[in-house]
């Protein structure tokens, strides 16, 4: 068997932060299934601080870099085989590490059917993402439970929402230092706004956000935060010229990933693009408004958040428009559904 106690896992999701958060049902799952396990997860230098708040990774190794594939493949080799791993689970099919898996000698190592990287695996799991036909957890989730009978067991149930917690004392006495410290009503819901895509495909125009926020601003009692990561304070800024009418603040993230998430833990509301950040509201099951196109790799279907059905809205182009044509998206409209769940909150 792969798995009994005290077993090494080493799960892959050394990409971007959005598909890390995506990955957090499946660790919860194995955690759940095998308690007694050690869970490493290899993950990129940046996601780091989000990784080390996940209760169901026990270790952390850190992709190397962006050297030569040949360096990668050989540093990356070379980690692996001192960790002794009992067995892999390669949520991201990449060539690079499906290799150095093979070279350390990996006893079993799962992975999907797909790319050229499934040739150095030997439990393959035949998926089609690429057809998008269900949310990316779903599919990191089918690779657990793949795991999971191929060792005889029966998966348990995987955990509710929310998959990352803050502390809810923690949480209040941030949120109550927050709204006295800027003169903000008890009653006032924090809103916040992230018009930074992170590279990620397709966004709403600084004009587009600045017409649903003045739209909530009429129909509830909001406060604004413009969110920024390190590179986009520039971009926030233009925004907040556009809602100079507007009661807000900018935060500008400067101390890394782990500070940002406290802070979006106060938030009542996340509205965004489909980004990484996007994502780690949604593990917090804060409730979210997302924009998406309507392409077929990056729909809301593919890409939606952790968080519960009831705290989760989406929208996309018409189909009648172009699939990436984000200025099809009526925004007054979404601004009046955003609006009604804010005020039945």
């Amino acid at each position: 068997m792969c798995i009994r106690d005290r077993y090494k896992i080493l799960v892959i999701r050394n990409d971007k932060l959005g598909d890390f958060m995506l990955a957090w049902p499946a660790l919860s799952l194995l955690k759940a299934q095998y308690p007694d396990s050690i869970i490493t997860a290899l993950v990129p230098d940046y996601t780091r601080p989000v990784a080390e708040m996940c209760p169901w990774i026990d270790e952390l190794l850190i992709d190397p870099g962006r050297a030569s594939f040949i360096k990668n493949v050989v540093l990356l080799s070379k980690l692996i085989k001192q960790q002794k791993f009992d067995c892999s689970i390669s949520l991201f099919s990449q060539t690079t590490t499906s290799l150095a898996l093979w070279l350390a000698r990996v006893p079993k190592r799962y992975g999907p059917a797909s790319k050229l990287a499934q040739i150095f695996l030997n439990r393959r799991l035949v998926q089609r993402r690429s057809r998008s036909l269900k949310p990316e957890f779903e599919y990191n989730l089918d690779l657990a439970r793949y795991v999971i009978a191929d060792n005889g067991d029966t998966h348990v149930q995987v955990p509710e929402p929310p998959f990352l917690t803050i502390g809810r004392t923690k949480t209040d006495k941030r949120k109550q230092a927050f709204l006295a410290d800027n003169i903000i009503s008890n009653t006032a819901r924090l809103v916040a706004i992230h018009p930074g895509s992170g590279g990620s495909a397709g966004n709403l125009t600084l004009e587009q956000y600045s017409t649903i926020a003045h739209r909530l601003h009429d129909c509830a009692e909001v406060f604004f935060i413009i969110t920024a990561g390190p590179e986009e304070y520039e971009l926030a800024s233009r925004l907040s010229a556009l809602m100079q009418d507007i009661e807000h603040i900018i935060y500008h993230s400067t101390k890394g990933l782990g500070e940002f998430t406290d802070f979006l833990s106060i938030c009542d509301m996340f509205i965004s693009g489909s980004t990484g950040v996007l994502h780690i509201a949604g593990a917090m099951d804060i409730p979210t408004a997302a924009f998406y196109t309507n392409r077929k790799s990056a729909t809301s279907l593919r890409w939606q958040t952790l968080n519960r059905k009831e705290n989760r809205l989406s929208f996309s182009p018409p189909d009648s428009a172009d699939a990436d044509d984000m200025s099809s998206i009526d925004v007054e409209s979404a601004a009046d559904i955003i609006c009604k769940r804010l005020n039945h909150a």
